[in-house]
């Protein structure tokens, strides 16, 4: 496949967005109906919101290219083992979308024979969205495009970091970030999908999640965080894409330090 028919489903992922976004944004604030799927980790929440912006995507992708596989969140696998196929997550940040808070985003990656080649994360109710291709990556607020750039800091002692929130209700991984957090300027929970982004952007420097995890969680960060020169990996620093949790640096030179910081329980390293 030639450099600008990439280029072409690359623009095509905006218009996903967009269609993404018209289908959540009435239902936000406006206190939709929540199920609960469950899970290992407890409540695990879905609304229509979340439905009805991958059905938008799906469907956008099924009439424009048919032959593309599809893996979201809310509605499953479809010819997963294509050369091209959209990972989606409609609402990644669902806790946060119901309690009417904006760090939740519409998550969008394409794999090309397996490898995540871009990445979108779109927060329409703020009108800012971030994407990238792993070489280069780039924000846009109130459609003003700005390139993306992570910020050195070789010096772990002056790392900020955000942490999902998840991570508190396990004790021993919880144990494991206080240690980190011992070691470092500033450490924060929460922040969702969103930490991913203002990491890219250069606001902060490690962003660490963990707890139920799956491709549609990760995907779309990878292409942005290493297209701004960061790095993403998996909790024990190999491939994140199919990993249970991930840590993003903005500079890569920190992440021997962090990983010799950090203690994981063995169960939490790797997917079983």
């Amino acid at each position: 496949m030639s450099i600008g028919s990439h280029e072409a489903l690359d623009r095509f992922a905006h218009t996903l967005a967009d269609a993404a976004g018209a289908a959540i944004l009435p239902w936000y604030r406006a206190l939709p109906a929540v199920d609960d799927k469950g899970s290992a980790l407890g409540f695990d929440p879905v609304t229509a919101a979340d439905r009805a912006g991958e059905r938008a995507i799906r469907d956008l992708i099924q009439a424009n290219h048919p032959e593309h596989g599809i893996i979201g969140e809310e509605f499953g696998r479809l010819n997963a083992d294509a050369e091209h196929v959209w990972v989606i997550d409609p609402i990644d940040g669902t806790k946060s979308f119901i309690a009417g808070q904006p760090v939740w985003g519409t998550l969008i990656a394409r794999l090309h024979h397996g490898r995540a080649v871009f990445g979108l994360n779109d927060q329409p109710y703020l009108k800012e969205r971030y994407w990238g291709d792993g070489s280069r990556a780039f924000g846009s607020r109130e459609n003003q495009v700005f390139p993306l750039s992570t910020r050195r800091c070789a010096d772990l002692g002056q790392a900020s970091v955000w942490v999902s929130s998840s991570i508190a209700r396990d004790p021993a991984c919880h144990a494991a970030v206080e240690h980190l957090a011992r070691n470092v300027r500033m450490l924060v929970y929460g922040g969702d999908c969103f930490s991913l982004p203002m990491l890219a952007a250069g606001h902060i420097d490690i962003a660490i999640g963990w707890g139920g995890f799956e491709i549609y969680d990760i995907a779309a960060h990878i292409p942005i965080v290493t297209g701004a020169g960061g790095v993403v990996t998996a909790l024990d620093g190999t491939d994140p894409l199919h990993a249970d949790g991930m840590i993003a640096l903005g500079d890569p030179t920190l992440l021997p330090a962090t990983l010799d910081r950090l203690r994981w329980p063995e169960r939490v390293q790797r997917k079983v």
